[in-house]
Parts: structure tokens; sequence; C-alpha cells
């Protein structure tokens, strides 16, 4: 299991736009305008098979379903090379998000394209836009890591969403996100 720092994008980066394909509803495009939220949007970059991403999944689906009803808007995306990692192609995808109850698009970045644009480096890795599509918030979701005996909480990025929606301050001492890195092609 690699453990890969997000790349922290400088905050104040506008939300880079995308184009990409759902193969986990009707809806088989969206842009980023598409998933954005009327408070603020959190874009995730994860996969089906990394531990650190199944190690947090139940927390992100509890913590968009308790926010998406106040306005945050919420994207997973995943960028892995399916060649190479053929358990994270699109259509185990459809299963992952099923499996997890996502109520949010799960996309596909064939391209890898998306994940260059926001410099993700690992799977979990957050990205908080608040409704001006600024860049408020990349890091961790927690302290948590497979394995290290802290609960998972979410506290850094409830934290964070809770300041986009309240207009508070955030910390821009952020502590990055770890994961497995991103398979690149």
């Amino acid at each position: 299991m690699a453990r890969t720092e997000s790349n922290m994008l400088p905050l104040g980066t506008i939300a880079p736009d995308f184009y990409l394909n759902d193969r986990t509803s009707e809806i088989h495009n969206f842009h980023f305008k598409d998933v954005k939220g009327e408070k603020g949007t959190l874009v995730f970059f994860i996969c089906n098979h990394c531990p650190f991403v199944h190690h947090v999944i139940e927390e992100v689906v509890r913590i968009a379903n308790d926010y998406r009803v106040q306005g945050i808007g919420f994207v997973a995306i995943s960028s892995n090379d399916i060649v190479n990692y053929p358990q994270d192609g699109p259509e185990l995808m459809t299963e992952y998000a099923f499996e997890n109850s996502f109520e949010f698009p799960y996309l596909f970045d064939a391209t890898q394209e998306v994940a260059k644009a926001y410099q993700a480096a690992c799977t979990p890795d957050f990205y908080l836009f608040d409704n001006q599509d600024r860049l408020v918030y990349r890091g961790q979701l927690d302290d948590s890591r497979p394995g290290n005996g802290i609960p998972i909480s979410g506290s850094d990025l409830r934290g964070a969403i809770d300041s986009v929606l309240y207009n508070r301050a955030i910390n821009p001492n952020q502590k990055p996100s770890i994961g497995c890195n991103i398979k690149w092609k």
C-alpha cells in the first residue's frame, strides 16, 4: 500500500472545468457547472480498489448526504489507468457506487487530463471550492488512516465545509490527504 500525499493545489485556484462520463446515472456527461452546488462544491478523486478509499468511503458518503441538502455539490472522479488496473474500470465503478449508495456522480477520467488539471496525486484527494469556484480547501478528510487506530470523523473536511456554509475563514495551513498514488498511464 503506497502512501502518496496530495500536491496541494494553490488556494484560490479556480476550479478546472471538465467534461466526463458517468457510468452510474442516466446523465452520461457532466461539466463542473453540472455538479456545482449553490454554496460550494467538493471534487474528490477516488478509485474502486484503494484501501485508503475503502477506509473512508462510508464517511465520505455521510458527508455528501449531510451537506448536499445545504447547497454543497459533490462529484467523485476516478482517473486510474484501467489497462493496468481493470478493477477501476467504468463498469466496476457503477457497481462500487451502487454498493456504497452514492447519491452523487462518479465520473471516469479516461484521458487523465482532469486529474492533471487538479494536480491530483492520490486517492482519496479532496478539493473544496466556494460559490465563486475558488479553491478554499484541499487536503485530508481527517487524521485516520488504515491501521493507525484513529477513528474516522471527517473533521478536517467537515470543518472546511462548515466554514464555506457559514462564511467563516478557513485555516490556510491544511494537511495533505494521504492515499494510494493515482495510477498514471
